[in-house]
């Protein structure tokens, strides 16, 4: 299942469909093979390429030039991604949030050798070029801003237009790496290493939970010659920024389904207005959200009514919590979609769902496991069973992340072997339930000590957003000369509350102890582009205000 080769023969099964959707700009597959291809040959002719085959690597190394992608949404972040695995080179997603120092750690620590990058970001760039020696190839996105070519650079269609559509690399390997800079709730970026075939099944394919390999290479096909026939195989639309792991692996797994992605015109920010006007306008069948935090805007203009919404078939949901309350909004707007609600990581991919459809909505906190998932011990060392009431840490069977790039000891320490298998454990905490399932806790990176009983955030966060009122929810812990930490909940809401109605809430669903000792009201909750919480900036809040 290289990346590359797969693109290339559903591009030649359906050439004449929709592939890409962008503002006016409209390409087939057979436009999308010829642009990819001749930026891959750009790429040839600077250099870049594989140097070094897996069979030779440790799992943190890389044999491969880097190239990183400093982009908002477009088709040239899809098209640069594509090109960059067709010359055996692979990309490196850069967010688009980074400035200064954290973005030379990036580049530096990637060893990206290629920077492709939106004409917004150029004149930064240009103060930080003495920084990253390393990088040779510059390429600017026109993006509207009227930026000025960098010196040295080439404008990205000048790159495609001088070179022509050459066939991609015979050599190209399912080893061929796909990587994803993570940085998790809290520590620096670090590069997660995915062998091409692996990263397809185990997070890019979008089958059930339980699906063989074989069965998923089978939906590909028949997808495929369904488009090959019908001509229509659905528009999905990926509304998390493609510099985040959901919002490339859901496209992409949509692209290899032969759908068209479309993506929204207004890239620097959430603009539900715009959104859910495409979704009628151009009859969308499948979007991706990141939990409440897309939800809530879009819900709020759904509300207005006047929309024809009935194309949609299946929205996913994936990196933050979305409410059972907001899992039933969607599905009053969208009655016949399925919404899909999944759990997972760049380490490890999917590793847990829950599917409501015909407004039967499921927990968001207990959830199906993959077929290769299970909870281990605390002490990684053995596999939980049902019936097993210790807190443990979710675990994912190969197919997984390969390790970390350049960082042998946090490999080892992620990837354990257990009972003679491989497994990623991303830092997730949870426990068995009785019939399987497991009950989701939450990141162990932003668990809270408070009296000597460890706290999940995240659990707290799930009760908070079940109470009639509160919009959103982000739990943390500030130093306490009594507790050691203590719990403060920073919430939005849609009427007046106050700080008892909210404690006295959370004891009648946690225990009393796991309750907030603090709550700080705010207009709206800060989140990252990519819907997740910003922890620093809710600990300033409340430090700020309740410590």
């Amino acid at each position: 299942m290289n990346l590359a080769r797969l693109q290339e023969a559903i591009s030649a099964a359906i050439p004449a469909t929709e592939c890409l959707i962008f503002g006016a700009r409209r390409y087939t597959w057979a436009d999308y093979n010829d642009r990819t291809r001749r930026l891959a040959e750009f790429m040839r002719r600077q250099g870049l390429s594989l140097h070094q085959e897996r069979g030779e690597l440790e799992n943190w190394q890389s044999g491969q030039d880097h190239v990183a992608l400093y982009m908002h949404n477009g088709n040239e972040y899809l098209e640069a991604l594509m090109a960059a695995f067709k010359c055996r080179a692979t990309a490196i997603n850069v967010n688009y949030r980074y400035k200064g120092d954290e973005l030379v750690y990036l580049l530096r620590d990637s060893g990206a050798k290629a920077i492709i990058y939106h004409g917004r970001f150029a004149a930064m760039l240009e103060t930080l070029r003495p920084q990253l020696p390393d990088i040779k190839i510059w390429v600017q996105v026109e993006d509207g801003t009227g930026a000025a070519l960098l010196d040295g650079a080439v404008e990205f269609e000048a790159a495609l237009a001088a070179c022509p559509p050459a066939p991609m690399d015979s050599d190209c390997s399912d080893d061929d790496l796909f990587i994803i800079y993570t940085g998790g709730t809290t520590g620096l970026p670090k590069g997660v290493l995915w062998r091409q075939t692996d990263i397809f099944f185990g997070l890019i394919a979008q089958t059930p939970v339980g699906t063989s390999q074989e069965q998923t290479v089978a939906d590909v096909r028949r997808r495929v010659n369904k488009g090959r026939t019908k001509g229509n195989l659905g528009k999905a639309m990926p509304l998390a920024p493609m510099m985040h792991a959901s919002g490339t692996c859901m496209s992409l797994g949509a692209m290899f389904r032969g759908s068209a992605i479309v993506i929204q015109e207004t890239v620097d920010r959430f603009d539900a207005a715009e959104i859910v006007a495409m979704f009628e306008r151009e009859r969308i069948t499948q979007a991706t959200l990141i939990g409440d935090a897309f939800a809530l805007p879009l819900l709020a203009e759904m509300d207005k009514g006047g929309h024809d919404l009935s194309a949609m078939s299946m929205i996913n949901s994936g990196g933050a919590i979305l409410s059972p309350r907001n899992k039933e909004r969607l599905q009053a707007h969208m009655p016949e979609m399925l919404l899909v609600d999944a759990v997972g990581s760049s380490e490890a991919g999917r590793m847990a769902m829950n599917l409501s459809k015909g407004g039967e909505t499921e927990s968001s906190v207990d959830f199906k496991m993959d077929v290769n998932a299970c909870v281990i011990s605390p002490d990684r060392t053995r596999i939980l069973r049902p019936g097993d009431d210790d807190i443990g840490w979710v675990a994912q069977n190969e197919p997984v992340a390969l390790g970390y790039l350049n960082d042998p000891e946090k490999t080892a320490h992620s990837f354990p072997t257990i009972a003679g298998r491989r497994y990623a454990v991303p830092g997730d905490r949870a426990r068995m339930n009785d019939d399987g399932s497991y009950h989701f806790m939450g990141r162990d990176s932003i668990t809270i000590n408070s009296g000597g009983e460890k706290i999940f955030a995240e659990e707290i966060e799930a009760a908070l957003k079940v109470m009639p009122g509160i919009l959103d929810a982000q739990v943390v812990g500030i130093p306490d000369k009594t507790w050691g930490q203590k719990v403060v909940a920073i919430v939005s809401t849609e009427i007046e509350l106050g700080e008892a109605q909210v404690r006295d809430h959370c004891k009648a669903l946690i225990a009393d102890y796991k309750a907030p000792k603090s709550v700080v009201f705010v207009a709206e909750l800060y989140r990252a582009p990519n819907g997740k919480a910003d922890y620093e900036w809710a600990r300033d809040i409340a430090q700020g205000q309740a410590g």
